[in-house]
C-alpha cells in the first residue's frame, strides 16, 4: 500500500469512499507479494497493482462493487487447469486479495498510517480479514507499547496480535496470523492480516567513484535508502550522486562504526584500496548486515583476506564477505556492474540459482509455504480456483 498512499490519502481527504484491494496471501508463483495494493476511486480512477496485470480487471470490478455495497470481501484468484484463459493467474500462482470499502468513516487511521510512513516511523496495521470476528476491524501497532483501535473481539485478541505484530515489524515482515475468537494461539478460526510499514532498508556504498553512482541508482530503484560515503570531499558531493539519499564525507570505517545496521542492511565496498578497505571491512564484518560485498580482482581479494586475518578476523567472519562483488554476468561498465550487484542481492534474498530460466525447471518464483497455510473456508465470500501443478 506504500506506493499508492499519496493517491488514496487525497481521496480520503476529499471524503470519497473508494475500494481498496490488498494482497494478503500468495501461493506458488504469485507475481506480487503480500501488501501490494490497488485502489479504485469513486470516479473510477485506479492506482496500484495486485497481480501485474493478470486479474486487475476483475479486481477493479470487485473493488467498485465493494465500495458501493460497503461490505469487505476476501477473494481468491488462481489458474484453472480446465480453462487457463479464464480470470486467473496464468503464471500458475494463487493470490488471496482482501477488498474493502475505505473512507474517513471506515478507515479513520489512514492519515496516521500515511504520516508514519512518510516520516519513516515503523508502524504495523492489523486487519481482521476472515472468521467469526469483526471482519474489516483494524488496529495500529507501534514499536514500544502504544497501539490504537481494536479488532473487535476483546483485549485478549488485541494483545496477542500486538505481540506478533511488533515481532513482524522488527523484521519487516507482512503476512497473515491466525487465532481463536478470543486470541487463542492454539486455534485458527480467525485470520488477521498484519502489514508492516518498516523504514526502507539501508544500502551503504563506500567509495565515491563512477561505479558507486551506478550502484546508488540501482539501489534506489530496488527500494533502498542509499548513502554514499568517502573520505575525499572533492569526490563525495551530492551533484556526483544525485540518486543517493545522502552523501557523507568521512573515513569509511569511522562512519560505519557510528551507524546502526541490521539484518536488512546492504554494504557495498567499492574503493578497492587497502587503506580504506581493511579498516572498513574489519568493522563491517563484525556488524549485522544482510550483505557485505567488496569490489576488486581475485588477486585484490586474496590480499584483502590476508590483511583481514592479520587484524584478527575469524574464518566465520570472513565467510560473510561477498568478493569479488556481484554475480558473474561478464559486467564491465559501471552500469553493468551495478546490475550484477543487484542480481546478487535479489538472488540472496529469494534463493534463486542465478542460472538462466531456460535451463531450470519448477517454479519461477522461489519461496516455500506450508501445506496448512491454505486458508479454511470462512464467513467471507471467495472464489476457489485450483492451482496448476507447476509454474509457467
Amino acid at each position: 500500500m506504500r506506493d499508492i498512499l499519496d493517491s488514496i490519502t487525497k481521496w480520503w481527504d476529499e471524503n470519497e469512499t473508494f475500494g481498496l484491494a490488498t494482497v494478503v496471501r500468495t501461493f506458488s508463483s504469485a507475481p506480487r507479494e503480500p501488501g501490494a495494493a490497488m485502489a479504485v476511486s469513486a470516479g473510477g480512477e485506479v492506482v496500484g497493482s495486485v497481480s501485474g496485470g493478470c486479474v486487475e480487471g476483475a479486481v477493479y470490478e470487485l473493488a467498485t462493487e465493494v465500495a458501493t455495497a460497503g461490505r469487505p470481501v476476501l477473494q481468491r484468484y488462481g489458474i484453472s487447469d480446465d480453462d487457463a484463459f479464464a480470470v486467473g493467474l496464468t503464471c500458475g500462482g494463487i493470490i488471496d486479495i482482501f477488498v474493502e470499502p475505505a473512507s474517513k468513516e471506515r478507515f479513520s487511521q489512514l492519515a496516521e498510517i500515511a504520516g508514519a510512513v512518510r516520516s519513516g516511523t515503523p508502524v504495523a496495521l492489523a486487519t481482521v480479514i476472515e472468521g467469526p470476528g469483526d471482519v474489516g476491524a483494524r488496529r495500529i501497532i507501534w514499536q514500544g507499547e502504544h497501539a490504537s483501535g481494536t479488532l473487535g473481539a476483546g483485549d485478549r485478541l488485541d494483545e496477542a496480535v500486538d505481540d506478533d505484530a511488533r515481532g513482524m515489524l522488527a523484521q519487516g515482515v507482512t503476512g497473515v496470523r491466525r487465532y481463536g475468537p478470543q486470541g487463542e494461539r492454539r486455534l485458527d478460526d480467525l485470520s488477521v492480516f498484519v502489514q508492516s510499514f518498516a523504514p526502507a532498508p539501508r544500502m551503504l556504498v563506500f567509495g565515491a567513484i563512477d561505479f558507486a553512482a551506478a550502484v546508488a541508482k540501482v539501489g534506489k530503484f530496488l527500494g533502498y535508502r542509499v548513502t554514499v560515503c568517502d573520505a575525499r570531499p572533492v569526490f563525495a558531493t551530492s551533484s556526483r550522486f544525485p540518486d543517493a539519499d545522502e552523501v557523507v564525507t568521512d573515513w569509511p570505517h569511522r562512519y560505519l562504526a557510528g551507524v546502526s545496521t541490521d539484518m536488512r542492511t546492504v554494504i557495498c565496498v567499492l574503493t578497492h584500496d587497502p587503506k580504506f578497505d581493511v579498516p572498513l571491512l574489519e568493522v563491517a564484518l563484525r556488524q549485522p548486515a544482510a550483505y557485505i560485498g567488496a569490489m576488486g580482482s581475485r588477486r585484490t581479494h586474496d590480499d584483502r583476506l590476508a590483511r583481514l586475518r592479520e587484524v584478527g578476523l575469524t574464518e566465520a567472519e570472513l565467510a560473510r564477505l561477498r568478493s569479488p562483488i556481484g554475480l558473474d554476468l561478464g559486467a564491465r561498465t559501471p552500469e553493468e556492474t551495478a546490475v550484477a550487484i543487484a542480481a546478487e542481492l535479489i538472488q540472496l534474498r529469494w534463493g534463486g540459482s542465478g542460472q538462466p530460466l531456460t535451463v531450470t525447471s519448477g517454479r519461477i518464483h522461489h519461496g516455500q509455504f506450508p501445506a496448512d497455510a491454505l486458508p479454511a473456508d470462512g464467513g467471507v465470500q471467495r472464489v476457489v480456483v485450483a492451482p496448476a501443478e507447476r509454474a509457467g
